[in-house]
């Protein structure tokens, strides 16, 4: 099953981690990513800790846990390619607001450079 079709159809907790340039780690919950194409995703977020961090470190890890499961989910380690605030892209793929409304949003887009089960070093069964 193609990425995109698996994040299309499992239901489950996604947590984006960042790092600032000092290395002090943040993890944060967010919906499934936006598939742009194959290599590429984009996540919505507000100038929020996480925002702030990528603008310092591009590296991030995106773990996904699937609903219902303890051991069965997806790690994306991601590198950001750019960013876009507040454009039409955003408002199109904009699944609905969670939360208190932020006046600023990002569409953050990254290059996929690894995928790992949620537990174990390769490919799941």
């Amino acid at each position: 099953m193609e990425l995109k079709d698996y994040f299309a159809n499992a239901k489950g907790l996604g947590v984006l981690s960042t790092a600032d340039g000092q290395g002090r780690v943040d993890a944060a919950v967010y919906s499934r990513p936006h598939f742009i194409d194959q290599e590429t995703v984009a996540f919505i977020m507000p100038d929020r800790l996480t925002h702030q961090n990528l603008l310092a470190n591009p590296h991030a890890a995106y773990l996904f846990a699937e609903e219902g499961f303890n051991t069965r989910g997806r790690r994306l380690f991601l590198t950001k390619l750019r960013e876009e605030k507040d454009s039409e892209l955003l408002a199109q793929l904009r699944r609905g607001h969670h939360g208190r409304e932020a006046t600023e949003r990002y569409l953050v887009f990254f290059k996929i450079d690894q995928v790992l089960p949620l537990i174990g070093p390769g490919e799941e069964d």
